[in-house]
């Protein structure tokens, strides 16, 4: 049976019963199966004159929940940019105190901490949740308590055209989706044209610097982040080791440095910017070091900072903003 949207007297005894905390992020493996149209029930009146909702039954990876048609009041945790991308503005905007926000978005809208009490969610009153694999099961119970909820599956999440059709279909903005990938396509095919004109075959890798440990990650093929964008959508080749991998990311050991054969390496801070004094300061201490100095892309110049908060999400808009970022660093 559907779960059934919850009515606002509802809400309101949830947060009366007690304050409930959010626990910490975690990431389920349930795969969903897509979305199936099952009308619920028609637009109609009730006996005491209020209109109803109409709504329709979806599937995600918990089973099957109730969602009204045409939602209005949306929240996409770290999914926003897709709402963007559609021309739809969230009513918060994810918020974690370790990590900040995407900024990129420009949103001026009230953050919802995630760490913190979920009444911050309640009072944006959302017609419609929509999380991805951080939320875990017991945060989607509590979330299907304050609105709809909706889990994007896993094996959608790695493709940024699924994830925004998909998205786009809850929104019944499914017609929007299909003009916005045309623009998203036609603009890799004119990037890739002119990346492959710069740099052909060299290889490019993307790197993290975890300033507190002085630990670097790398980003293999088949990271959510980058990996479409690069090297499926654009083409452009990766080092051996990164191609190799089967993980999304990896602490990269010292002992590889000598090896990655890459000619151009983006790196993002894991944390604040590159203004910042301990982030600046560690990236010359790297330059400097002599192991990473045997990287091609060391030798010749080659490393290029960047913001990071939309180098960590593989979504529209922040894809259009990498491929600002490698015209302007990679094809001048």
């Amino acid at each position: 049976m559907a779960r059934l949207m919850l009515m606002k007297t509802g809400w309101v005894s949830l947060i009366t019963a007690g304050m409930i905390t959010m626990s910490g992020c975690s990431s389920t493996g349930d795969q969903a199966v897509g979305t199936a149209d099952q009308p619920a029930n028609a637009a109609a009146v009730s006996s005491e004159g209020t209109p109803q909702i109409e709504t329709r039954v979806v599937t995600d990876g918990f089973g099957e929940v109730e969602i009204p048609i045409n939602p209005k009041r949306v929240s996409a945790l770290y999914r926003e940019d897709y709402l963007v991308a559609l021309g739809v503005t969230p009513i918060v905007q994810y918020y974690n105190p370790m990590w900040g926000k995407q900024d990129y978005l420009k949103l001026d809208v009230p953050l919802f901490d995630v760490t913190g009490n979920i009444e911050a969610l309640l009072v944006s009153e959302p017609d419609l949740i929509i999380g991805a694999g951080e939320v875990d099961a017991e945060q989607y119970e509590l979330y299907s308590k304050v609105a709809p909820t909706f889990r994007l599956p896993d094996d959608v999440l790695v493709d940024t055209r699924k994830t925004l059709t998909l998205i786009a279909d809850l929104l019944g903005l499914s017609d929007k989706a299909k003009q916005v990938l045309a623009d998203y396509d036609a603009r890799i095919a004119d990037v890739k044209t002119k990346l492959n004109a710069a740099i052909g075959d060299e290889k490019i890798v993307v790197l993290r610097m975890n300033v507190v440990d002085k630990s670097i990650n790398i980003f293999g093929i088949h990271n959510t982040f980058v990996g479409q964008i690069l090297y499926e959508d654009l083409g452009l080749k990766a080092p051996g080791f990164a191609e190799a991998m089967t993980e999304g990311n990896i602490v990269l050991s010292e002992e590889v440095i000598p090896e990655l054969d890459a000619d151009h390496i983006i790196l993002l801070p894991s944390n604040g910017t590159w203004e910042e004094e301990s982030n600046a300061k560690a990236f010359e201490e790297m330059k400097a070091d002599r192991l990473w100095q045997t990287v091609p892309a060391f030798k010749n110049g080659h490393v290029y900072p960047v913001e990071r908060s939309y180098w960590q999400t593989g979504a529209i808009t922040a894809n259009e903003l990498k491929l600002d970022d490698l015209l302007r660093l990679l094809a001048p």
